[in-house]
């Protein structure tokens, strides 16, 4: 799956959108995985250093993201994702992003 797959599932209403993301300190480090219907303004949240978790790891990097129509769905694929394996974890993010770059362009409006 690529990044441009991620984008292309999309709803095509983006108000009815749920995000399911993964933030990175950098490739294989500390991670953090959310959820939210704004992931432009969370992802800011996280760089201005108002998420306690996030600040302490230097969690700066949109890594990965899917998205999903409606609450329920993304709450418990948020929660699934969360008790994976690290290494499952990390081979979601390669197999999408596998330099682990920011692909905060690729959120759509």
């Amino acid at each position: 799956m690529s990044i441009y797959h991620l984008v292309i599932r999309s709803s095509q209403n983006c108000d009815m959108t749920h995000f399911v993301y993964i933030m990175a300190s950098r490739p294989n480090g500390a991670i953090y995985i959310g959820r939210t219907r704004d992931l432009h303004s969370r992802v800011q949240h996280h760089r201005d250093g108002r998420s306690v978790h996030t600040a302490k790891y230097k969690i700066k990097t949109l890594v990965w993201f899917e998205t999903h129509d409606d609450f329920d769905t993304s709450l418990r694929r948020e929660r699934a994702i969360k008790r994976w394996r690290r290494a499952w974890k990390n081979q979601l993010i390669h197999t999408a992003n596998p330099h682990w770059q920011d692909i905060t362009i690729h959120i759509p409006v």
